[in-house]
């Protein structure tokens, strides 16, 4: 059972308040609401609020978008294109009403609509299902969920869902174990459209793929019970189309299933990682300041500093929002 959240926090933690005195007004908004549980009608949190689309990471990410709604490059080019851009400035709670995000999403659906239907081999739809979740994702937190094309995008991946719960791309016929990758986005886009339009169908979906994470305690093989692998307890922000735990851990709390028991190892991990002041840092990174080569692979440049240096906000954001949601009692100076 979810164990209910209460104000279990010290509001005067260095790390709250750390993070409440951010320099952006995203960061302020959400420790502000969701972890000391202001009143909306403050007047910090509505100054907080009313700045979002002007902080400094939404307007780097809403910036250079061009008459097509995009922004130079391909919708899905990594990390650059609307796609991605997207996810990043709803996590940060931008207004559904922003005329440059409305626009990217009206780009981003118009490429959705042409990709085409994935292979089905051996009775099991290989697609690349989490580009789909992201969308949905996006569209349900801008109040598109009663479009028709959004819909659609939640129709398909009901459909493609696969036996075990969750998604997966591979070709290979002989592989008929979903990707942890392709599942979780899928599983944040399909929570997202549920909440918004309460649709039994969609929640049926959620319910299966939540089981599908919570049978492996978000990051362990059924069948050795070993680490899948060792990268995913470490922690990144931005995920992308990657994997770890504290991401794992949000959408299953986004999908009500924290209090699961399935949850307590990962949990303890997060809470092993803390820093003695309270906050956490990043230990891997998908995102580079320029593209480039990194130990002869290529890696990819963002146009926003998530922080690569000492602690980082959104880590230790949403590390404090689990673990607050998972009951667990975190008094700290």
């Amino acid at each position: 059972m979810l164990i209910m959240s209460q104000k279990m926090m010290n509001p005067n933690s260095s790390a709250i308040q750390w993070l409440r005195h951010s320099k952006d007004p995203s960061i302020r908004f959400f420790t502000l609401t969701e972890l000391m549980e202001e009143p909306e009608d403050l007047e910090e949190v509505k100054s907080a609020k009313a700045e979002i689309s002007e902080g400094p990471k939404v307007q780097n990410l809403l910036a250079g978008q061009e008459a097509d709604g995009g922004f130079g490059v391909h919708a899905y080019s990594k990390w650059t294109g609307a796609h991605w851009r997207l996810v990043s400035v709803v996590e940060l709670g931008v207004s559904p009403n922003n005329k440059i995000v409305r626009k990217a999403v009206e780009s981003v659906l118009a490429w959705i609509a042409t990709r085409a239907q994935p292979p089905k081999i051996e009775g099991l739809w290989r697609a690349h299902a989490s580009i789909d979740g992201n969308v949905l994702g996006v569209c349900s937190r801008l109040g598109l969920a009663r479009d028709s094309r959004v819909q659609q995008i939640c129709d398909r991946l009901m459909e493609w869902q696969w036996p075990d719960g969750g998604w997966n791309c591979d070709s290979n016929k002989n592989a008929t174990h979903s990707s942890f990758y392709e599942s979780l986005a899928t599983l944040w886009g399909l929570n997202e459209y549920s909440r918004a339009t309460k649709d039994k169908e969609a929640r049926n979906s959620v319910r299966k793929a939540s089981e599908f994470f919570l049978r492996h305690h978000l990051f362990k093989s059924c069948s050795t019970g070993k680490v899948i692998n060792p990268e995913w307890l470490k922690l990144h922000y931005p995920l992308y189309w990657h994997y770890d735990i504290l991401q794992s851990l949000k959408v299953i709390q986004l999908a009500g299933r924290l209090g699961d028991p399935r949850t307590k190892q990962a949990l303890d991990i997060l809470e092993s990682k803390r820093l003695k002041d309270g906050r956490w840092r990043p230990s891997g990174y998908y995102w580079f300041p320029s593209r480039r080569a990194v130990d002869g692979k290529r890696v990819y440049a963002e146009v926003v500093d998530w922080g690569r240096n000492g602690p980082n906000e959104m880590i230790s954001l949403n590390a404090l929002r689990v673990l607050k949601g998972s009951g667990r009692t975190l008094y700290h100076s």
